[in-house]
């Protein structure tokens, strides 16, 4: 039974990665298309976007979210050390 469900959710998880695979090539054919098109406006959207990218705070935001991280792993390893102390001690009275 077990074996059926893994085949199926195997099969559903290749059909996934097809599709998003199908989609990529579509969007970046789609994409070149435009650019041989177009190549001034192109590269008038590339600047514009790499100047919108240079004024954001992106290391603040990098920062910010790290700290978070290591605020939240400190907690986070307490409990898991709880845990294995708590499994420990259970498999010393069994």
């Amino acid at each position: 039974m077990e074996e059926q469900f893994s085949g199926t959710s195997g099969d559903v998880a290749e059909r996934g990665l097809r599709y998003t695979k199908d989609q990529l090539e579509q969007v970046l054919e789609q994409t070149e298309e435009y650019v041989r098109e177009n190549p001034a406006r192109s590269i008038a959207y590339a600047v514009l976007a790499g100047f919108i990218l240079n004024r954001l705070p992106i290391g603040r935001i990098l920062g910010g979210v790290a700290r978070l991280v290591l605020i939240a792993f400190k907690p986070a390893i307490l409990a898991y050390g709880a845990t294995k102390l708590y499994q420990a001690a259970q498999g010393d009275e069994s």
